[in-house]
């Protein structure tokens, strides 16, 4: 019997006993009784056949496969992201082609552009920082592109509700009597971690007659040692602090270690408070009080709506705003 890798769809068809077309459809996802289909998935496992993907591009122009790129690969959140994803394309036979940026906005561009010239059939964007020259790129794209975890008008976006979910947990802490809140920020280049988190700080505290607390903040990279030295700058600032919300949970967990090295004792003296519920924030101690966000469902209906749009779908909306909710742990009671 021929290899699986020197045979045609025609020589399928005919050991299976079905049409040439019968073969096309069902290699395409297409419909197919399940009667014939059995019997091409029969001579298929048996011959070991194994379709050409440059000959299936050829005659459908689609590749299957789909670009994501994302900011960093160690990351959980970003990982939870990926596996919803990862699910969506499975299950609709398209594959994923994966790129790290590591935080540079620059590289984004650079993969988006890649990414369109070797003809992917769509790029999910987990964004970051959103410049005049992504607007530029995503008006020039050929293929399809939804954004997760930004907002952009008039694009394809799933997103949280940073600016609610920091507002709702400022509004925690100050119901727990504490009036020297400070905040450690992400780059407010970051629309939704940096921006969005640090006006719903803002808005919390001059609401409660309290503006003058949006000065005490301090902008962080996204890891451990620099929530850190970023702790370690704000408490050099402002020796009066009883509360500390910080911009990530990851951010949070450095500024609890700088705070346990000088024995601040945590709620005690300072409430402390970040944003993901994380792994992080249920093996640090105490506990971390924090906004969950549900980092990998966004990325199963980010990738459906790639899906639905690379199917001929119209989609009702083209924006999705994630819900959220306040996780109480041990760090703020």
């Amino acid at each position: 019997m021929q290899g699986g890798w020197g045979m045609n769809i025609s020589e399928i068809a005919k050991m299976a006993g079905v049409s040439s077309s019968a073969v096309s459809r069902y290699l395409n996802h297409g419909y197919v009784s399940e009667e014939k289909k059995a019997a091409i998935q029969k001579v298929i496992e048996e011959t070991g056949y194994r379709p050409s993907a440059q000959a299936q591009m050829l005659r459908t122009k689609k590749t299957k496969l789909i670009g994501v790129i994302m900011p960093k690969i160690n990351s959980a959140s970003l990982g939870s992201v990926v596996a919803g994803i990862h699910s969506v394309l499975e299950e609709n036979g398209y594959k994923m082609l994966l790129a790290d940026t590591r935080n540079n906005p620059q590289k984004e561009l650079e993969y988006l552009s890649v990414f369109d010239e070797k003809q992917v059939d769509g790029v999910l964007l987990i964004a970051t920082v959103l410049t005049a020259e992504h607007r530029k790129m995503f008006k020039k794209m050929r293929v399809p592109v939804v954004l997760i975890g930004q907002h952009m008008p008039g694009m394809r976006c799933v997103y949280h509700d940073d600016y609610h979910a920091s507002l709702e947990l400022t509004r925690l802490i100050l119901s727990k009597g504490r009036r020297n809140i400070g905040f450690v920020s992400a780059t407010h280049q970051d629309t939704a971690a940096g921006l969005d988190r640090y006006r719903g700080f803002c808005d919390a505290v001059k609401e409660a007659g309290l503006e003058h607390l949006a000065e005490k903040y301090v902008v962080s990279d996204f890891n451990i040692q620099a929530g850190y030295e970023a702790a370690a700058e704000l408490f050099y600032r402002y020796q009066d602090l009883d509360a500390l919300i910080c911009a990530t949970d990851t951010i949070a967990s450095g500024a609890m270690k700088y705070m346990k090295e000088r024995n601040i004792k945590i709620p005690e003296d300072i409430m402390t408070a970040g944003f993901g519920d994380s792994e992080l924030s249920k093996v640090v101690s105490p506990t971390l009080t924090t906004m969950h966000f549900s980092y990998m469902e966004s990325g199963t209906l980010a990738a459906q709506m790639m899906v639905n749009c690379l199917s001929g779908e119209q989609e009702a909306v083209k924006g999705i705003v994630m819900d959220y909710y306040l996780v109480e742990n041990e760090s703020s009671r």
